[in-house]
């Protein structure tokens, strides 16, 4: 196996923070059984007893496992995050929500050179970031890479893959539509309540980044949640998924000359009847209500604790895929990314892939804050297809 060699030899390829909640310790366990031989690879948590009680775990599981090495580093301790991101390559981190917790790791990673990999799905985090770390990440070689989850991995790379399959240098127009089976855990319920308690703030931020980000020279971009309509094709409804998926989508495209001069993006989930859109809608609409009230968040955060989840027969039940539909240059293709659990058991997966991917593999010369098909792209839909994810071309005409 090639190790990165550019930024000088560090005591680890990879370090995974966070690794004793739910979403860490299935990351964890992906890296366990999946690491490649001499992947020089790190635990770090606050809590050295919950560290060691998971290195245990691993090592009863994996009989073969080198135990890894147990780091000391805490959201909240600033020295402690500086120094797990000088001492290694990248930093895998599951610790959200991102933006209470997450700010002190990307300064870190971006003033060490270090690459820097997340699962948030919080745009007011991601825009942040970008504001306030992106130029020192540029200027350092660090490559932080947001939304290498469920959010927003499948869908970049989707749209990615489908871009791939249509003609070069004219306009393109591509539709995603989502389908899954799945259950939250404590830490994104966490996450979305504290995304739906600043929607002025999340508005300004994502308005402020905007002035500030370039826009493609000679190129048009636009990448929205779409519109509600039927869908003859997909026997439903498709619904506006205003998440952050489309606009990860829409940096990929705005970096990426490939999605051609005029790049159109839609988002959605499909849904089968619409009652169940207006009863998702009310029920949305109520959260979001008593997410305004610090006593009601507080109140609905303890019903689903952090480290808590779907217990693996629900995860082994849980499925997702999400179809395209782009057309361009007279072409018309229809592609489909498909897999398993996608908030945890896919999630781990796409996560620790996505840090293997930037600590070994040969990449385009990318850095500051970028998004997966931007830093990634090929190599890393290659290394989900090996580890079970499905990229396929359902039709062409």
């Amino acid at each position: 196996m090639r190790r990165r060699e550019d930024r000088g030899e560090r005591a680890h390829d990879i370090v995974l923070f966070g690794a004793t909640g739910f979403a860490g310790a299935l990351t964890a366990e992906y890296l366990a059984a999946h690491a490649p031989a001499g992947v020089r690879w790190a635990l770090a948590g606050r809590n050295r007893a919950k560290l060691e009680r998971l290195r245990d775990r691993l090592a009863e599981r994996h009989p073969g496992l080198d135990g890894p090495p147990l780091l000391h580093a805490d959201a909240t301790d600033p020295a402690s995050l500086r120094a797990v991101a000088a001492g290694t390559h990248v930093v895998a981190t599951t610790v959200g929500p991102y933006l209470r917790y997450g700010e002190p790791l990307v300064a870190a990673c971006a003033e060490a050179g270090t690459d820097y990999v997340d699962l948030t799905g919080e745009p007011e985090f991601v825009d942040l970031m970008y504001l306030r770390h992106h130029e020192r990440a540029r200027r350092s070689g660090a490559r932080l890479v947001h939304a290498c989850g469920f959010d927003s991995v499948p869908h970049d790379l989707g749209v990615h893959y489908t871009v791939g399959l249509l003609p070069e240098g004219v306009p393109l127009r591509v539709a995603g539509f989502v389908r899954a089976d799945a259950a939250f855990s404590g830490g994104t319920f966490a996450s979305v309540l504290n995304a739906m308690a600043r929607p002025v703030s999340m508005v300004r931020t994502g308005r402020e980044r905007r002035r500030h980000e370039p826009a493609p020279a000679g190129r048009r971009v636009c990448a929205t949640a779409g519109t509600l309509h039927r869908r003859r094709d997909l026997g439903a409804w498709a619904v506006p998924m205003p998440t952050l998926d489309p606009q990860i989508v829409g940096r990929s495209a705005a970096a990426l000359d490939r999605y051609g001069p005029d790049f159109r993006y839609t988002h959605h989930v499909v849904v089968q009847r619409l009652p169940t859109v207006a009863g998702a809608a009310a029920g949305l609409g109520a959260l979001f209500a008593l997410s305004q009230l610090p006593p009601a968040r507080r109140w609905l955060s303890a019903r689903l604790g952090p480290g808590e989840g779907p217990d693996e027969a629900r995860r082994a039940r849980s499925w997702f895929a999400v179809r395209f539909s782009g057309e361009g240059g007279g072409r018309r293709v229809i592609t489909e990314v498909s897999g398993g659990d996608p908030g945890y058991d896919e999630t781990a997966k796409m996560l620790a892939e996505s840090a293997l991917c930037l600590a070994f593999d040969d990449l385009p010369g990318t850095a500051g804050q970028v998004t997966t098909a931007t830093a990634m792209g090929e190599a890393l839909t290659g290394r989900l297809v090996r580890a079970g994810l499905t990229f396929r071309t359902v039709a062409t005409r």
